[in-house]
């Protein structure tokens, strides 16, 4: 049995319930904050490898990897996190955001909400496991 694919399209960007629920504007920001924090990520994960830090402490990049991860996600899948936890969806320039009035809208919305954040956390529970086991 095979997984479906998730399709992603080109297309201008439209509201669809638990599936797309930010415009371009918002996409970029959060493209552009997991990229940053994509980096910063990096550049913690070497200063801790280089300061010899203790597994244990290098657990801790598992934070701003899971924050970096969570950004790409929501750009990739144009899905706010944030927006569908608060019945909000936004096409327009950035601070323009509507209330979902739809309460079904908004279930599917907090739905995906909650597997955006998963995953995103999951992926940062990942890097840091896979950091901590780096020998010395």
């Amino acid at each position: 049995m095979m997984t479906p694919q998730i399709a992603f399209d080109d297309a201008p960007a439209a509201y669809r319930p638990g599936g797309c629920n930010i415009g371009s504007a918002e996409i970029a920001r959060r493209r552009t904050f997991g990229l940053i924090g994509l980096a910063g990520s990096a550049l913690l994960a070497l200063a801790l490898l280089a300061a010899g830090a203790a597994p244990i402490a290098r657990l801790l990049v598992a934070l701003p990897v899971a924050g970096s991860a969570i950004g790409l996600i929501q750009a990739r899948l144009r899905f706010c996190a944030a927006f569908g936890i608060a019945g909000l969806r936004n096409f327009g320039p950035l601070g323009g955001e509507e209330h979902v009035a739809e309460a079904a809208a908004r279930r599917a919305d907090r739905a995906m909400a909650l597997r955006v954040l998963a995953a995103g956390s999951l992926v940062g529970l990942a890097a840091g496991i896979v950091l901590a086991l780096i020998p010395r």
